[in-house]
């Protein structure tokens, strides 16, 4: 048997199955990951989190993430706590401040009181060409056509791309699923887009949804809600620190403005540690 020991961790609802390959062998490819991630028949989660030594010298960790569609990504907020939170229980640094290392450059997760886990998230890219997003202007407020109809939003990248939308009425009501799907490949995004529908409760409070690239819409997302706080800060709508709340809970995010990092506070929870067999056969189904 081909063993691999895994912990299935969350934050607020945005779920993860964290792999520590610093300890044990692990080659991720996309058919197994999509594997692990299938709720059905592996072990399901959102996104699966890679812990490895660092390749560079100023960092204690290498931070990789994998959505469940096998793809790798830059970045995620909410993995990025749990992240900090698992090479501290699992005994791989006694450090509360870390320093780790991501496709999109280093992040500093910091572990707070009880299970709250504080993450420099760096500063949020504006400019359309590096988010990427297809465009001429840099205006805050871009104006997308999809499927005949005009849709205005702010595009950031948080180390990923986001496209925000400012939902006026109840944001239960907004077609997540499916503008969320049309905006996700729209080909002014090449690398595809994560599609955040947000809607303002007051300067300091806002209820968001996410439609995740390549995991469609998550309970929270924590590079969802970095984005979010910025574009309503440009719009001047609102004014950080600003609590975003999510269907899986709630999220602090701190912004003194252009230039500066965007900080995210919020849980980091373990739910279970396991171990599955990966030379058992690995049919999904099409």
């Amino acid at each position: 048997m081909n063993l691999l020991h895994f912990t299935k961790m969350h934050g607020l609802g945005n779920d993860f199955v964290v792999i520590d390959a610093i300890r044990q062998r692990f080659t991720p490819s996309p058919e197994l990951v999509r594997w692990l991630a299938d709720r059905h028949f592996g072990i399901g989660c959102d996104q699966l989190l890679l812990v490895e030594p660092p390749t560079r010298p100023d960092a204690d960790f290498r931070y990789r993430i994998f959505n469940a569609d096998g793809g790798e990504v830059a970045q995620c907020g909410n993995g990025a706590r749990c992240f900090a939170r698992f090479v501290v229980e699992k005994g791989l640094t006694s450090k509360r401040r870390l320093r780790v290392e991501t496709a999109s450059g280093v992040i500093e997760p910091e572990l707070r009181e009880a299970d709250e886990v504080a993450v420099d998230m760096g500063v949020p890219v504006l400019e359309p060409a590096r988010i990427p997003f297809v465009s001429d202007t840099d205006a805050v407020v871009q104006t997308l056509e999809v499927d005949g109809a005009r849709v205005e939003l702010t595009a950031v990248s948080m180390g990923n791309p986001h496209a925000v939308l400012v939902v006026v009425e109840d944001v239960d009501r907004a077609p997540v699923a499916e503008l969320g799907a049309q905006i996700e490949r729209h080909p002014r995004f090449p690398e595809r887009v994560n599609v955040g529908f947000m809607q303002v409760l007051a300067p300091d409070a806002i209820r968001l949804r996410v439609f995740e690239r390549g995991a469609g819409e998550t309970l929270a997302c924590g590079t969802g809600a970095c984005a979010a706080v910025v574009a309503g800060t440009l719009r001047g709508l609102l004014r950080p620190p600003v609590t975003v709340h999510t269907r899986g809970g709630r999220l602090r995010i701190e912004w003194a403005g252009p230039g500066q990092p965007v900080i995210m506070i919020g849980p980091a929870r373990t739910v279970f540690e396991g171990v599955i067999d990966l030379d058992q056969p690995r049919e999904l189904p099409r």
